[in-house]
């Protein structure tokens, strides 16, 4: 009697485990998410140690829809604070995002859908999207949408996903449940979003890398003077809402393509001394151009000073890629300048031949703004044709790079020192051109920003009480025993 006695009080505790454990089992298929979709996390920063962007990465709460926010808002407050709203780009309500952040309401989650059309990896083999169309019905509220978010310091996870036929699937079930006008749960039917993601941490020392490649001019005999250099510039990097998704094909890769193939022509060129010119060119690659030109800051400091002084001219590649036939050169000096309408005359007559309009626009760059240059901006393409000759644009050649940099993305703090981005560029400028250089700078500390830029989204139904539904409080005579 003294064995089994322990026994007696000890059955009902292994008794309720072994339950649990064989519903657990049973269950098991019944337990498995509906859905797992990979979704993209709002960009978090700090400016000058002011947070910004989504301040948190975990998700772990219940579905909501618009109709059941709206519903809300027209009748009694709701708490949503334990509710993730999906909200699909196509029905974006401004209004209604604008006054949850400004007013800093309390929500749970927020997960925007965005159309297939904008999913990288949507782009064909030519590199070229064929949905513009589409892409235009909503790029406005997308561009509005993007600087409200990026702008604002938000205290609950919010992230980007794509429509699919199974997300779209539990939106229809979710906006049929809030059609009632009461929010569902998981043991009413209905879902619950789970993100798992540990807290996130300071990207530390983040870096930036600046690549040059050198194309030196033909002296003539007995000129002991150094040869006046022209500069081709482009930022390679970009900056949007969800770093995981910033491929910026205009943004600037249209201008990183161009420099590259304006290098492969010119190292032909420069290959003959009866075809080399008396310029030297220097073809440099930038980083950090969406803070402030944060890497041309530091490469221009780095700069040998005598070969600062022999730069003549300098064009920036910046966003070139366009679907109509128009280009526009930016200019910080005055229109009438003499230098500057020589200029212009030169692209307009060249570009008039090839069927192309040239603009001029003229803007003063106040560099002392920081937040200038904290943006997103969604590509564009560009089309080229050309003939066959040996010295034509290559359009196989821009097509492959612009297909690479269109689903690659490279948002700076998040490119490390050996990046396959920044080796492929770096090899690609060696082939082109001679002594190349790179250079690692940190980022200017004014910019803290942290990882944890994308996840999995578990979509589950039903089974989030399974544990609460089975546990029962034990006596207090198994307690004391």
């Amino acid at each position: 009697m003294a064995k089994s006695q322990p026994s007696v009080l000890v059955d009902p505790v292994y008794s309720s485990v072994i339950t649990l454990l064989i519903i657990v089992m049973a269950c098991v298929e019944l337990c498995d998410a509906v859905t797992v979709v990979d979704v993209y996390r709002l960009v978090q920063y700090d400016l000058a140690g002011v947070p910004f962007g989504s301040r948190l990465a975990a998700l772990n709460h219940h579905a909501g829809s618009s109709l059941f926010s709206s519903s809300a808002a027209a009748g009694a407050a709701a708490d949503l604070s334990r509710t993730v709203l999906i909200l699909p780009v196509r029905e974006l309500n401004l209004t209604f995002i604008k006054e949850y952040i400004e007013l800093r309401k309390p929500l749970g989650g927020l997960l925007l859908l965005l159309p297939p059309v904008f999913n990288p990896q949507n782009i064909d083999s030519a590199g070229i999207s064929d949905h513009d169309s589409a892409k235009d019905i909503i790029k406005e509220d997308l561009r509005e949408l993007e600087q409200l978010l990026i702008h604002a310091n938000i205290p609950y996870p919010v992230y980007f996903g794509f429509e699919d036929d199974r997300v779209n699937a539990v939106l229809a079930d979710v906006k049929k449940n809030d059609a009632t006008g009461q929010l569902a749960t998981a043991t009413t039917g209905g879902y619950k979003l789970v993100v798992s993601a540990p807290e996130p941490r300071k990207i530390a020392s983040p870096t930036i890398t600046n690549i040059q490649g050198w194309l030196p001019g033909l002296k003539a005999d007995g000129d002991s003077n150094q040869l006046p250099t022209i500069a081709v510039v482009a930022s390679y990097d970009t900056f949007g809402a969800a770093p995981a998704l910033s491929v910026g094909s205009d943004s600037n890769g249209s201008g990183v393509v161009a420099l590259l193939e304006l290098a492969r022509l010119f190292s032909i060129l420069y290959s003959s001394p009866k075809t080399r010119g008396r310029y030297n060119l220097l073809f440099v690659l930038t980083s950090g151009g969406p803070y402030n030109y944060n890497g041309t800051h530091k490469w221009l400091r780095s700069l040998d000073q005598r070969l600062r002084e022999t730069i003549d001219y300098s064009i920036c590649l910046n966003s070139i890629g366009s679907v109509s036939n128009e280009l526009w050169i930016h200019v910080s000096k005055p229109p009438d300048n003499i230098y500057i309408k020589q200029i212009f005359e030169g692209f307009s007559s060249v570009s008039e031949k090839l069927g192309l309009k040239v603009g001029l626009k003229h803007k003063k760059i106040n560099i002392s703004n920081p937040r200038r240059h904290i943006y997103g901006l969604e590509g564009k393409n560009i089309d080229i044709f050309a003939d066959d000759s040996s010295l034509s644009v290559n359009p196989s050649y821009i097509r492959s790079w612009l297909q690479f940099l269109s689903t690659t993305p490279r948002v700076a703090p998040f490119l490390s020192k050996n990046d396959p981005l920044i080796m492929a560029l770096k090899k690609e400028l060696a082939d082109h051109t001679v002594e190349v250089n790179v250079q690692h700078e940190v980022l200017d500390g004014m910019f803290t920003f942290y990882d944890s830029t994308s996840g999995r989204l578990h979509v589950y139904q039903g089974l989030d009480d399974l544990i609460t539904l089975f546990w029962r409080p034990t006596s207090r005579k198994v307690k004391t025993a």
